[in-house]
């Protein structure tokens, strides 16, 4: 069984798509159809491309020092160059303030675009989330969703990359992969784009991180593309290529995805219980 850092530090919500950070700012932004989702204006490319310079010579050694991170699976980004390059959609656990930096870091120097839940973009740092490649998906305007979307999809189009956390919040130190929103995959089926598979495990703490209560250690597991079937009916495929990204995903973190008695549920899912066969009483006793 992979090491599991165990904490009730975190008030995990029983939904398991839920959000549990409280935001400390709303800046007011209005996220309707003219919003500019991917921003193409000549000072915003000039803000960004500066602060990526930034973050690579910053962000990146800042990051890797505080979750001690390791990287293993690069060669699949090297493997698969010629196919990333064409527009790739990547899912990982998001389980960490700090986890995409550590996936930007990772493939660079692949510029990636993720999808944000648009309060986080309305917070403290939304600024810098929209300078990472954040594109906010509104929750409460249905036309801004479907420019959200389509701006998501012209990114893909034009060979770029979008990574979704297909949990659809951040918990932090949770080990478990929780089950799969179908979004990836519909953008993966309707872009015909593969979706390059990550995950995020823990390591036992050395002496000195220990020595100074660190969190967890972390490693990123890099996998292979799946490449979605077009041969079957749009929902039909769009399932099974999440099922198929999410036991991905599970087995990257060193996870069974056959060891529980529930299939691997997606969508909506909001039995915490899911996962508490696979880890039997134990480990339920640790949320």
């Amino acid at each position: 069984m992979p090491y599991d850092p165990k904490t009730d530090r975190f008030p995990y919500p029983e939904q398991t798509d839920t959000h549990y950070l409280p935001l400390k700012k709303n800046n007011g932004l209005v996220f309707d159809e003219n919003y500019p989702y991917v921003d193409k204006s000549a000072g915003f490319r000039f803000k960004q491309g500066l602060f990526r310079i930034l973050t690579a010579a910053i962000g990146f050694p800042v990051c890797a020092i505080r979750i001690n991170l390791r990287v293993k699976g690069k060669k699949n980004l090297r493997k698969y160059k010629d196919v990333l390059k064409k527009g790739v959609v990547s899912v990982a656990n998001h389980v960490h303030m700090w986890d995409y930096l550590a996936i930007m870091s990772a493939v660079f120097p692949f510029k990636t675009n993720i999808l944000v839940w648009d309060q986080n973009i309305r917070g403290e740092n939304g600024t810098l989330i929209r300078l990472e490649g954040g594109i906010p998906v509104p929750t409460d305007n249905i036309r801004g969703m479907n420019a959200s979307i389509e701006a998501s999809k012209q990114v893909l189009m034009d060979g770029g990359w979008l990574h979704i956390y297909a949990e659809g919040s951040m918990w932090e130190w949770y080990q478990p992969i929780r089950p799969f929103k179908t979004g990836a995959a519909h953008y993966a089926l309707t872009c015909d784009k593969p979706i390059l598979p990550m995950a995020f495990s823990y390591r036992e703490n050395g002496f000195f991180r220990k020595l100074f209560k660190c969190g967890p250690s972390y490693t990123l597991n890099i996998g292979e593309p799946i490449f979605p079937d077009k041969s079957k009916p749009l929902a039909a495929a769009r399932d099974e290529l999440t099922v198929k990204c999410h036991r991905a995903v599970c087995e990257l973190a060193g996870i069974d995805p056959d060891s529980n008695l529930y299939p691997p549920l997606f969508k909506n899912n909001h039995r915490i219980d899911y996962y508490t066969d696979k880890y039997g009483e134990g480990y339920k006793g640790s949320w």
